[in-house]
């Protein structure tokens, strides 16, 4: 049986960027994962793009895959919201020397970038494609059986296949879960005028439009939230009249717009883990919790549970635990609960503010935005979240080794 400290479950953006932050500082970490690596990285935009919070990219640059985005990611300088296109408005803009609030990159980059940095890992071992067929986690440790006829062990498991996570359920934990009654369009636009490195969200009484900043600078994401009824029409419009649609909701301030990518459709939904950790078991990223999309912080929610998992791993075996101790789970467990379920709640408070219809609704969003916009300590409170530079972060979110 081939021997690692850590097993993971899940080769995704979260779980592949788990081994690499471990793997850096010695830990061995197994990566099973069912998705033929080639199928990921496969040429062409696909429209799909994540915003990479600025703490994000610092785990980014300490680890590596930042190297491997150079060109091909998007400052995001500037971060406009508001409610509708004549209502009150929030515009963050930082100080030059704070640096970009984020990044844009489109998935297929981020995918290429993460898996470039773990081919560089020697600690890091990936049986892909493969799947574990039979796991069994017990006092001494946990064992793996895979498809391919490995046998495995390690100390610890970590559960990072996505919201489905079959190994969260194996565990029977409990999840509070609901869907909202929206689904996400989702493509990519070029247009006459540049962006200005600008993300804008603009909230509508459906469901939010959000404009979000690509390389080369005349070209952005779209995320538009429609209401559930409403998207299979908007899916079957013809590539001109669904522009007309996009345009009655962006305005004119980007000029002429041409589709640039193929139009997919997302329904969106809520979950979030009653506990992130079992006996040798630890979930990170989707398997932990999901979101709704209104401020991008879905996939920077798994990369903090990556941070704080590896530095709790690895200054344990520093002290001589193993990585599957229940000393270090609970303290994993401590750090990640309340910042998830601060950042959770409030997104879906957000989702649930904006989505209320009626004219004095629309004046008290319209007259709350505009209060932020004057409240200097406010306001900043809201950019810290947005960095992601809120709450205790682990060192690699700094920017530093563990």
């Amino acid at each position: 049986m081939q021997r690692f400290d850590v097993i993971i479950l899940g080769g995704g953006l979260v779980g592949l960027t788990l081994a690499i932050a471990l793997g850096r500082h010695g830990v061995t970490c197994a990566v099973i994962d069912p998705a033929e690596p080639s199928h990921a990285t496969a040429p062409g935009f696909d429209g799909r793009v994540s915003a990479i919070s600025s703490a994000s990219w610092k785990l980014f640059e300490a680890i590596g895959v930042a190297a491997h985005l150079d060109g091909k990611s998007c400052p995001i300088d500037r971060i406009w919201v508001s409610e509708g296109l004549t209502g009150g408005a929030l515009d963050f803009a930082p100080d030059p020397e704070d640096g970009a609030m984020g990044f844009m990159v489109e998935n297929r980059e981020l995918r290429i970038a993460i898996d470039k940095t773990a081919q560089g890992a020697e600690a890091v071992t990936r049986f892909q494609p493969d799947k574990a067929i039979d796991i069994v986690r017990d006092d001494y440790g946990v064992t793996a059986r895979l498809g391919s006829g490995a046998e495995i062990g390690a100390s610890l498991l970590i559960g990072a296949e996505g919201r489905g996570s079959p190994t969260r359920e194996m565990a029977g934990i409990p999840v509070a879960s609901w869907a909202y009654p929206h689904t996400a369009l989702v493509t990519a636009i070029d247009h006459d005028a540049p962006h200005g490195n600008t993300a804008y969200e603009i909230f509508y009484p459906g469901g939010p439009f959000a404009l979000l900043p690509m390389q080369p600078g005349t070209r952005s994401a779209i995320v538009w939230t429609v209401p559930n009824d409403h998207a299979a029409a908007y899916l079957k419009l013809p590539e001109r009249a669904w522009l007309a649609e996009a345009k009655k909701r962006m305005g004119d301030f980007l000029g002429a717009i041409r589709l640039a990518a193929p139009m997919q459709s997302y329904k969106l939904g809520y979950h979030r883990a009653a506990r992130i950790t079992d006996k040798r078991l630890a979930l990170v990223g989707d398997a932990a919790h999901a979101i709704h999309p209104i401020a991008g912080q879905g996939v920077n929610l798994g990369f903090r549970d990556a941070a704080a998992l590896a530095e709790v791993v690895v200054e344990g075996m520093r002290m001589g635990l193993e990585p599957g101790d229940a000393q270090l789970l609970a303290r994993y467990q401590r750090w990640r609960a309340l910042d998830s379920l601060s950042v959770t709640v409030m997104m879906d408070g957000l989702v649930r503010l904006f989505d209320v219809p009626g004219k004095p609704a629309s004046l008290v969003r319209r007259l709350g935005l505009s209060a932020v916009q004057r409240l200097g300590p406010l306001k900043d409170r809201f950019m810290a979240e947005a960095r992601g530079e809120s709450g205790p972060r682990p060192k690699l979110l700094l920017g530093d080794t563990i």
